[in-house]
């Protein structure tokens, strides 16, 4: 007689970060979801390079961390339900803005989840990235019209740069990988730059431009020479947007510069979970009517016991690498 071995329930995987540039993965009881909670089997998480400082172990982290932490962009299927949740079932698929996601199980808040259509059945949706960049799209209040300078293209920078070109704006891409350019271009960049020389940047924009420079200047990497770049690229009385996540340490700015040309600055960063899931919400429906095409970024995957390799990709970028996935297949 055959017997057939039923994957266990009751347990789950979990990856604990023990070190810099270390981890193990443990075998834990799956948790339980309170009141108002749903518990989500996850079919995978996008990996975020909020997650490398972390990572890299800076004086303030400590080790180890707590089970799948620092995973936030998952996507699965609610397998329970706590008490007074309303509108949700067991068995729907949804996005999660939750904090332990590499894992094969989380908890998440009915707030903080958000179904995914029929249409988006075969598709991973890593929520919490695609919500940004609505979140900071809308922050730029860019316009038809405007020409608009996105520095660095990666998979915030590409989606930016679909949303800024559909909404009629003329965008200029500046990345120092060819193939991020020709991501940016595909993606509707009037023009592309080469992230090289500084001086020559800004030459190359005047002359594109007509020495007007640029209506709004996005900076989408994290570091003090791009941040330096898109004050210049900037033009009076224009709109600087920092969209990079500056984490690693403190930067200087140019206030001379910021202060004579009247710019806005603005911080697009968001900390409020309703407006992160305004944002995953626009992403599900326009991803689902087609006016959004990411599964095209998720150039690289993973499996969950493989995440150190997907965080030290994500941290060194080779040339073709937009995002990476950690899909689970328990």
């Amino acid at each position: 007689m055959n017997i057939r071995t039923q994957p266990r329930t009751d347990t789950m995987s979990a990856a604990i970060i023990t070190g810099p540039g270390e981890l193990r993965l443990e075998r834990l009881p799956v948790p339980e979801p309170g009141p108002g909670q749903v518990r989500i089997k996850l079919q995978g998480c996008g990996v975020c390079a909020s997650n490398l400082v972390p990572w890299a172990g800076p004086d303030w982290m400590r080790f180890p961390t707590e089970p799948g932490a620092l995973g936030h962009e998952g996507w699965g299927i609610i397998d329970k339900i706590g008490e007074d949740v309303h509108g949700f079932a067991q068995g729907d698929r949804v996005a999660a803005l939750s904090y332990h996601a590499y894992a094969t199980h989380d908890i998440a808040d009915q707030t903080a989840i958000a179904s995914l259509p029929a249409a988006l059945a075969d598709q991973p949706f890593p929520g919490e990235p695609l919500g940004c960049a609505f979140n900071i799209f809308r922050r730029s209040a860019i316009r038809p019209g405007e020409t608009v300078a996105i520095i660095g293209i990666g998979f915030l920078g590409i989606l930016l740069t679909e949303l800024a070109s559909a909404a009629g704006a003329r965008v200029i891409a500046i990345s120092r990988r060819p193939s991020s350019l020709a991501s940016a271009k595909r993606a509707g960049a009037s023009e592309v730059i080469a992230m090289d020389d500084h001086w020559q940047i800004i030459d190359k924009v005047k002359q594109l431009t007509s020495g007007a420079l640029c209506d709004c200047v996005v900076e989408a990497v994290g570091k003090q020479w791009p941040l330096d770049l898109a004050a210049e690229l900037t033009k009076e009385r224009g709109r600087l947007i920092i969209a990079g996540y500056h984490q690693d340490g403190p930067r200087q700015v140019n206030m001379q510069l910021w202060n004579w040309r009247g710019l806005d600055v603005i911080n697009a960063h968001e900390r409020d979970p309703a407006v992160y899931m305004r944002g995953i919400r626009e992403a599900i429906e326009a991803t689902a009517a087609g006016r959004l095409s990411p599964s095209r970024l998720y150039t690289h995957r993973f499996r969950l016991e493989e995440l150190g390799a997907a965080l030290d990709m994500t941290r060194d970028r080779p040339e073709g690498f937009i995002k990476a996935l950690v899909i689970y297949d328990e």
